[in-house]
């Protein structure tokens, strides 16, 4: 039985990214005892979800917080992956030109940065400061844990996103998200039983300020049960023991993108080309 283990890391952004990589790396004995596979980070973890003022100054300081790709603090990442043998999936603010996208970055124990994912359509607030990603950013990542798959915050609501996704054959479609509330809880034991995979939730637990959060980073089974979690009100690592075959047998049963599938009446076209700004020709 192909069997592996998958945690969620549930931890608040401090104000200053470089004390949040700390508080990360301080969790490396507890990962590394847990005999974790996979290990999720919440969304936006390095960088910070955008609070507060968003123009002139406030923007700048955000600004600076966020992390390039490659760059030192992705470094850091790959170094902890690279000690505890889990591969890893991390939401950091990536600061392109004088662009940021909220980002979601894979990890390989032997090979480091392997891909990014950058979120489709930023929610809100977030559309003031986040820059919107394309369809050349949806990898599936081969890990030890199986083939993963990352979706962020309310992407998770985007049904044509996880169809595409379920097409590429996800199975373990991870989560990074700062919604604590309970509905979207169970979103994501929908999304497991929908796509008949484990789904690894990572919300930050923060307890100080005028918006604190929760947390509910949980792990759920390809039938929509519950098997860690939700951690709620504290820091901490979620942890399960998954058997990989249960992607497999409890698609015998529903299979969105195969057998349960009617191409004949809905079909799906994903545009993955890369779609910058600016175009150079010639030269």
């Amino acid at each position: 039985m192909p069997e592996a283990t998958v945690s969620a890391l549930q931890l608040g952004a401090s104000a200053d990214t470089a004390a949040t990589l700390e508080r990360i790396l301080g969790y490396e004995d507890e990962i590394r005892a847990s005999g974790t596979d996979l290990l999720v980070l919440p969304e936006a973890v390095l960088g910070g979800y955008p609070r507060g003022e968003l123009s002139g100054d406030g923007f700048t300081r955000y600004f600076e917080q966020a992390v390039d790709l490659p760059g030192p603090e992705i470094e850091a990442l790959a170094g902890l992956s690279a000690r505890t043998g889990a591969s890893v999936v991390a939401g950091v603010v990536e600061r392109t030109g004088s662009t940021l996208y909220c980002t979601a970055v894979f990890l390989d124990p032997a090979t480091g940065f392997t891909a990014r994912h950058r979120k489709l359509v930023p929610t809100m607030r977030e559309r003031l400061v986040w820059g919107r990603g394309d369809g050349s950013t949806l990898p599936v990542v081969p890990t030890a844990a199986g083939l993963a798959g990352a979706a962020l915050c309310w992407e998770n609501y985007m049904p044509l996103l996880r169809a595409a996704m379920y097409a590429k054959g996800v199975r373990v479609w991870c989560a990074p998200t700062v919604d604590d509330r309970e509905i979207w809880r169970a979103t994501m034991r929908h999304i497991a039983a929908e796509g008949r995979c484990f789904v690894i939730s990572a919300c930050p637990y923060e307890s100080e300020g005028d918006d604190p959060i929760a947390g509910g980073s949980l792990i759920a089974g390809p039938s929509g049960d519950v098997l860690a979690g939700p951690l709620l009100g504290a820091e901490g690592l979620v942890t399960a023991r998954i058997d990989l075959d249960e992607t497999v047998s409890s698609r015998a049963q529903l299979d969105v993108s195969g057998h349960y599938a009617r191409p004949d009446v809905f079909s799906l076209s994903v545009d993955e080309t890369p779609r910058p700004g600016v175009r150079f020709h010639g030269g």
